[in-house]
């Protein structure tokens, strides 16, 4: 079916730490909140022991809050079960060089319970994606996917920004530079390094441009096979942004940074049979009833799964009319204006675009999130409605997406899609995660309220 190789193999990482290229490796894997967690090991060490039994970490890594900090309320990780530890094992077709840390490897991890089965951590990002992988590989199909992540650049570093409260922070670009080559160009010795950095990390880097926020642009990676394209996903935001630290620079990939446009990260999806055949196109280029149910089950599950969208308070700030945000539950041939666009010129390239994902998005659950989409509306052979062709910000009579986390927690809560997608253990990790998240911003007081209130209230 897919037959991944990795851009550095085990026999080139032991040649390049004896002759002392590399003296590093980094351990890695993707947290709750799509941030790269792991150790750095004495890269002799990592070939000697760490490579056949893997490495050991606290699985409080996967029960904190945004903070680090250790909360109440999941089942995997608690004081009382004395916080122990789960291995990680080292998945040797992600192992590549990182040029942006000099002398070092990384390779992505699975997480497994140190058990006598050594069983999977289920609520874990990565194996919640396997398991849909799974799901689709019993029908004979592998999932291909591009994500299209956007950030913005400021001219402070992110100590600045820190120290500042991220207050008068200036953005690279004082105008809209979307597809600007003049404006692109003032940033362009920061773009090309990470393009050729993520080139050289084993990624096909696409393009650059310019976004229509101040400061706003994005780097895009060609498609690829849907686990390799999320472990890209989370090694190209952390090595983005330490090279910008490396030049002085700050960038977010925060959903919505100010009034402004908000940082999406569109997804694109298609299947392809075991012999590379498009399973969303008919005989005829079109549509195939396949592709159609596939997207009668996004419209299905899109609000039940917006958690997965859109994990974050700050996620739902971007859902606003005129936003090229969506806010109707709608699919259009390409329409940026619905939530799914359907896009592709050609049997091969014809895929579905989710517009709801922001830049904070953890790609592995989005993609595991469209995957159990998807085989609902297929298992249940779902008819799909009527494109939207016009303006779907205001299309009548179509639901309409989140605008709270606390909604989309609910929704999540009581949905017997994501049930059965994903497992009671999933669905009360996740929701235990909107809580706390929920709870922190329920008690925190912001700039603004002090604003309106401090005198004048």
């Amino acid at each position: 079916m897919v037959h991944r190789k990795a851009p550095l193999s085990t026999d080139e990482l032991r040649r390049l730490v004896d002759t002392g290229e590399i003296d590093t490796v980094v351990v890695a894997f993707t947290d709750m909140q799509g941030r790269l967690q792991g150790k750095r090991f004495a890269a002799r060490h990592f070939l000697d022991d760490v490579l056949e039994h893997g490495t050991e970490g606290c699985n409080y890594l996967l029960a904190v809050d945004a903070d680090m900090n250790t909360v109440d309320g999941y089942a995997m990780s608690s004081w009382e079960q004395g916080y122990g530890d789960f291995a990680m094992l080292p998945d040797l077709a992600t192992l590549r060089r990182t040029p942006w840390d000099a002398g070092t490897a990384l390779v992505v991890a699975d997480l497994h319970w140190l058990d006598e089965a050594a069983a999977p951590v289920v609520a874990s990002p990565r194996q919640i994606l396997r398991r849909q992988l799974d799901r689709l590989a019993e029908r004979g199909w592998a999932a291909y996917v591009g994500t299209e992540l956007e950030f913005i650049v400021f001219k402070d570093t992110y100590e600045q920004a820190w120290s500042g409260g991220y207050r008068d922070l200036t953005p690279a670009n004082q105008y809209n530079v979307d597809y600007s080559l003049l404006g692109t160009g003032r940033v362009e010795p920061l773009l090309r390094r990470i393009r050729n950095e993520m080139g050289a990390a084993g990624m096909r880097v696409e393009s650059a441009k310019g976004e229509c926020n101040l400061g706003q642009h994005e780097i895009a990676f060609r498609y690829d096979e849907a686990l390799t394209t999320c472990d890209q996903h989370s090694v190209y935001k952390t090595g983005a942004k330490t090279i910008a630290a490396q030049e002085g620079f700050a960038l977010t990939f925060m959903a919505k940074y100010d009034m402004r446009e908000g940082n999406s990260c569109h997804i694109h999806l298609s299947l392809r049979e075991e012999d590379g055949g498009a399973v969303f196109a008919d005989d005829e280029g079109h549509m195939s009833e396949t592709m159609r149910h596939f997207l009668a089950g996004q419209l299905a599950a899109l609000r039940d799964f917006s958690l997965l969208y859109a994990p974050n308070i700050n996620s739902y700030k971007r859902f606003r009319p005129g936003s090229f945000a969506p806010t109707a539950v709608a699919w259009g041939p390409d329409n940026r204006t619905c939530a799914l666009r359907v896009v592709g010129h050609s049997p091969a390239a014809l895929r579905l675009e989710n517009r709801v994902p922001g830049g904070d998005v953890n790609p592995y659950l989005a993609v595991a999130g469209m995957i159990a989409a998807g085989l609902y509306g297929i298992e249940h052979k779902l008819a799909l409605p009527e494109p939207v062709t016009g303006n779907a910000y205001t299309a009548e009579a179509v639901q309409h997406v989140p605008t709270t986390l606390r909604e989309a927690a609910q929704l999540w809560e009581a949905s017997p899609i994501a049930a059965a997608a994903f497992g009671e253990e999933v669905v009360g990790h996740y929701l235990n995660m909107a809580r706390v998240e929920q709870d922190a911003y329920d008690t925190a007081v912001t700039d603004w309220e002090r604003y309106r209130s401090f005198e004048r209230m």
